[in-house]
């Protein structure tokens, strides 16, 4: 039997409060160059020192959460993000709005560390991240309808730190100190006999994973710091129309990630982060050498439509290689570093060789990247994201548990294995025991000594 699925509505919450300013960055930027009289230059570097804190932060608690207590740290990097985003808000002191942006940062960061090491621990990561962001798809879709309308640089930011602010009645439901979880449970026997299992698992595919992810990144966000520039300036839209392009992708983002949650397990991993990924080289080829309105809602809706549902699979790929969460938090830290090199890097390949020709170079770039990923996908071990996976109740699949208690692997169905059917076998009759056949438990008696 299968323990009742809930909905950890704590985590999703937590989760779109850290995940909201990448996705709002484009609108960040602008908004700090034009309010602040800031080149493009220095925009940009304010919006790379924001995602740099942010992943900073995941770096320095990946393995601090279960000491510290995710309620501790989730409320203590809402506060950061509500102080941090809300000041430089507030204020036209291009070095307080600096200030600003990097400690709100850091708060994001705190808040996607929680959540990411909370929702590896889930039974199902994959559903978990992919409510996260859909929430955060939404959020973002309703912030870009409405900040064209209204005047001020501060608005991307404002939503930010109100949304943190949202978010912190939810952290009473999560756990504090060193509170278990199912992972937890898993793991800490084995440390207590000496195994080892406490070291972080599955070295090799994690560093993979997590160097490939800085260029997926990397990719997507060099594209998504220009898409601006590349709506005005080469395919001649205005600034409206561009915002209300941007609106429409990330709706049909929300379209991409119910179908990743349809979708399930029913294709496992590696072909929707491999496939995937492929398609979404083909969208930014498209989006960079649009001249026009056709080809540039096209390929940023197609690219938004197939970005976020990539993406649950990465995430969900980094939570089954640790239990405890610990490789979801560092592939995310890296996936931060590229998002904050993305805009930077974009701007460099579009100013020396055009948009046509950095698309042509991101998609490539992220086919050669596709690789790598789907080999972690097809090889890595940890919860598979296969149906028929063998659970014990309310935990996880045995083949897990196997794998860090030291139970013999001979003994454990292999993991998406399907169940084994329970066979009943007839007995004859029952056989009577002699009563000379029992005697009086010794506790000094030797095992088989009569």
């Amino acid at each position: 039997m299968y323990a009742p699925r809930t909905t950890p509505w704590p985590l999703v919450a937590l989760f779109t409060a850290g995940y909201l300013a990448p996705y709002l960055l484009p609108t960040t930027v602008g908004r700090l160059e034009r309010g602040l009289d800031l080149t493009p230059t220095q925009a940009g570097a304010v919006g790379s020192l924001l995602l740099l804190s942010s992943a900073t932060a995941g770096f320095l608690l990946a393995s601090r959460v279960e000491r510290t207590g995710a309620r501790t740290l989730a409320r203590l990097g809402l506060v950061l993000a509500a102080v941090g985003y809300g000041g430089a808000a507030l204020t036209t002191s291009v070095p307080a709005v600096v200030a600003g942006a990097v400690v709100g940062g850091f708060g994001s960061g705190t808040a996607t560390t929680v959540a990411a090491t909370r929702i590896a621990a889930e039974k199902d990561p994959h559903r978990a991240s992919t409510l996260g962001l859909l929430s955060v798809s939404a959020l973002a879709g309703a912030v870009y309808l409405t900040v064209p309308h209204l005047p001020g640089h501060g608005l991307t930011l404002a939503a930010i730190a109100l949304t943190a602010l949202a978010v912190w009645p939810l952290t009473g439901r999560l756990p504090g100190g060193r509170a278990g979880t199912a992972g937890q449970a898993a793991v800490e026997p084995a440390e207590a006999d000496g195994s080892g299992a406490g070291r972080l698992p599955h070295r090799r595919s994690g560093m993979v994973l997590a160097g490939a992810m800085l260029l997926w990144s990397l990719a997507q966000n060099a594209l998504w710091g220009v898409s601006g520039r590349i709506g005005v300036g080469q395919a001649g839209l205005s600034e409206p129309t561009v915002g209300v392009v941007f609106a429409v992708a990330l709706g049909a983002g929300l379209l991409g990630v119910l179908g990743a949650g349809a979708l399930g397990s029913r294709l496992g991993r590696a072909l929707p982060i491999g496939g995937g990924t492929v398609v979404i080289a083909c969208c930014i080829a498209l989006s960079a050498s649009a001249t026009g309105l056709g080809s540039f809602a096209s390929g940023e809706i197609a690219w938004n439509t197939f970005y976020p549902v990539v993406l649950s699979y990465l995430i969900g790929l980094a939570a089954s290689l640790d239990p405890r969460g610990r490789w979801a938090v560092l592939v995310g830290s890296a996936s931060a570093l590229g998002t904050a090199a993305g805009p930077l890097t974009g701007s460099v390949l579009s100013a020396q060789a055009g948009f046509p020709v950095m698309g042509a170079v991101l998609a490539v770039g992220l086919v050669l990247v596709a690789v790598p990923m789907t080999g972690v996908a097809l090889h890595a071990g940890g919860r598979a994201l296969l149906p028929g996976a063998v659970r014990r109740r309310g935990g996880h699949p045995a083949a897990v548990l196997a794998a860090t208690t030291g139970t013999p692997s001979g003994v454990v169905p292999e993991v998406g294995a399907p169940e084994q059917p329970v066979v009943e076998i007839p007995l004859d009759g029952t056989a009577v025991a002699a009563q000379g056949a029992y005697d009086t438990a010794a506790a000094t008696r030797a095992p088989g000594a009569m």
